[in-house]
């Protein structure tokens, strides 16, 4: 069975992608997963979203996803899709609910103490720092991080090519989350 812990350890990034046309998802993941990237993060920002992860799906080798899932009702969406794992911006109870019910692997998205206690309290402890430049950075994931040992992040949002390599030095990161892998 595929956890989120072994999914943060399959590449360090994760392609983050926002694609609007279904008929470039294929050749899309096929070139990512040529290069190392198997796990897909397609999040819920067009129409169409839902058609490119199935697409992507029929790849060899891809691990695709739904991010930006957001309610319970997009979770079901995705479920019935065929997504493997689901990322979210933030932590409500309800979507964390669910998604635990479902056994989908989740990764939902923290900026807080508060929202990593609530993670810990529903029995999640590996969650996206978002929006992470904009939360404070490494300083800030830093400060996080130091009383909550047990938990792995993956950041996410305003991570750069150029940065990368200074997050997944932490070693409560085993992956970043990059917008910038793929552009369509």
């Amino acid at each position: 069975m595929i956890t989120i812990d072994s999914l943060m350890r399959i590449s360090p990034v994760i392609p983050v992608l926002v694609v609007d046309d279904p008929a470039k998802a294929q050749r899309l993941a096929r070139a990512l997963v040529a290069k190392g990237h198997r796990v897909l993060e397609v999040t819920l920002r067009t129409p169409a979203a839902l058609e490119v992860m199935q697409e992507m799906a029929k790849v060899d080798g891809a691990i695709v996803g739904a991010g930006t899932v957001i309610n319970a009702a997009q979770l079901r969406a995705c479920l019935s899709v065929g997504a493997r794992f689901v990322v979210s911006p933030g932590l409500t109870e309800p979507l964390a609910r669910a998604a635990i019910k479902s056994g989908i692997p989740f990764l939902p998205g923290v900026a807080s103490a508060s929202d990593i206690m609530r993670g810990l309290e529903l029995g999640l402890d590996r969650f996206k720092f978002f929006p992470a430049v904009a939360a404070g950075g490494i300083p800030a994931l830093k400060a996080l991080a130091a009383p909550f040992a047990q938990c792995r992040f993956c950041p996410t949002g305003g991570i750069t090519e150029a940065t990368a390599a200074e997050w997944l030095a932490l070693d409560y990161v085993p992956c970043v989350g990059g917008s910038w892998v793929a552009t369509i």
